[in-house]
């Protein structure tokens, strides 16, 4: 069984928001899915992303694909940072140093164009 991360849509019409699923890859889109990993509403400024951090990676370590868009999700969020220096064999604590590392640049940076 082939495991795709992707978005499930919920909401109303013109008001979608989208909840973050691990799903077989046969199954329809809004359809069957294995474990809700999170949601993202893109109608708020800045769009609201919440993910369970460890539940992806446990995912993506076990070898789920993630979609294009949720590929790009994941990068913002710094989950792929973890995952690639968790494939080079980083210890647990370099690998939370390095995250935090990263993240502080983030918002430095996001304070600094405010």
């Amino acid at each position: 069984m082939a495991v795709k991360l992707r978005l499930r849509r919920d909401g109303r019409r013109h008001y979608a928001f989208f909840h973050l699923v691990a799903a077989d890859s046969r199954a329809p889109r809004d359809g069957r899915f294995i474990e809700k990993l999170g949601y993202y509403n893109p109608n708020t400024n800045p769009p609201d992303i919440r993910f369970n951090h460890e539940r992806v990676l446990y995912w993506l370590q076990n070898g789920a694909q993630p979609t294009e868009t949720v590929r790009s999700l994941l990068s913002r969020e710094g989950i792929l940072l973890k995952l690639h220096l968790w494939r080079k064999g980083k210890s647990p604590e370099e690998i939370e140093a390095a995250y935090q590392l990263w993240k502080a640049q983030k918002e430095a940076k996001l304070a600094s164009k405010k």
